[in-house]
């Protein structure tokens, strides 16, 4: 496995970074640490959790610190921070009162003296950046964090951070995590030239565009029944979802012809991307993150992009 600096910092990830947000949830707790310790030995280096992952809130960062507890230092951790952790006013957001408690209850689920990269898990319009890029050093200064990055900030919020940590004298952020796939491109309109010209690392969730890059929903038929669209009644026959099918039908017959798997074709093409570090790969089976791995030893050509860009045009969005 090839590793890569994470934007401009010194630390070294793999391509594919394994992601917990359906630890105890959709997957069961003994299932995620599998899949934890396979991903690892496979070459993955970088965990990626939230503390409000799971049900109880914060418990897929139990399962990952109970993981990874005899191997730690061979982990680059990642976690966030914003969303509602309790019922009270101060229980949400990036605020100096929020963060500062919720690092220490992340620390102390993870069981680590340290977070390698703690990420703001979104924008946060009721609190100055100015407070939260403060509070974030302090966590670097004291060791308590290594590093930080920011999700789904958009790029003048990323503009923001980054001239707010230059006029103060602060670390800068190095990360960014948005939703990026062959389905939602979005991104490409503001934010990846952002991110490419100062050196900050794009680690993409969603990768597979909420499962729609898997094949697994078909035209005219309902969604499998362990599937995230199941309980949402969407009737894939109507006109509404005419252009995903269309799409996706393309998409098919390209990696058919590459002998690769659906999903394998949209993560390879991830890595394709200039500017992106790693997308965050979502298997609930061994299998699945069997699959996702074989993205490594596929290299599109440039005639495959531009026939990509054609069937889903640059900065557009069918999956939001």
């Amino acid at each position: 496995m090839e590793y890569r600096n994470l934007g401009t910092a010194g630390v070294k990830v793999s391509p594919l970074w394994l992601g917990t947000a359906y630890f105890n949830t959709r997957i069961a707790e003994e299932d995620g640490a599998a899949l934890i310790h396979a991903a690892l030995d496979a070459g993955i280096n970088v965990v990626d959790t939230a503390n409000a992952y799971s049900e109880p809130r914060g418990y897929a960062e139990t399962i990952v610190g109970k993981a990874i507890k005899d191997c730690r230092d061979n982990v680059v951790l990642a976690t966030k921070v914003f969303h509602p952790m309790g019922d009270g006013p101060n229980d949400r957001g990036t605020s100096r009162y929020h963060i500062m408690e919720q690092v220490h209850a992340s620390l102390r689920r993870l069981n680590t003296d340290r977070i390698d990269l703690y990420q703001l898990h979104r924008p946060d319009p009721e609190v100055p950046i100015e407070e939260t890029m403060r509070t974030l050093e302090d966590l670097r200064r004291q060791g308590k964090i290594l590093y930080f990055g920011t999700s789904k900030f958009a790029g003048w919020q990323l503009c923001e951070a980054m001239w707010t940590a230059d006029r103060l004298g602060l670390a800068p952020i190095v990360s960014e995590q948005p939703p990026y796939s062959i389905f939602n491109r979005a991104i490409e309109a503001e934010v990846l030239p952002f991110t490419r010209k100062y050196g900050i690392g794009v680690v993409p969730f969603s990768p597979l565009a909420g499962g729609w890059l898997t094949g697994k929903y078909r035209r005219d038929e309902a969604a499998p029944a362990d599937s995230r669209f199941a309980d949402r009644s969407m009737d894939f026959g109507t006109a509404t979802y005419a252009p995903h099918f269309d799409a996706l039908e393309a998409l098919e017959a390209m990696s058919a012809a590459r002998g690769v798997t659906l999903s394998q074709f949209g993560l390879a093409w991830l890595l394709a991307q200039p500017g992106i570090t790693a997308p965050i790969i979502g298997p609930r089976t061994l299998a699945q993150l069997q699959d996702n791995l074989g993205a490594l030893e596929i290299e599109l050509t440039a005639d495959e992009c531009a026939a990509v860009d054609d069937i889903v045009p640059p900065a557009s969005e069918l999956v939001s």
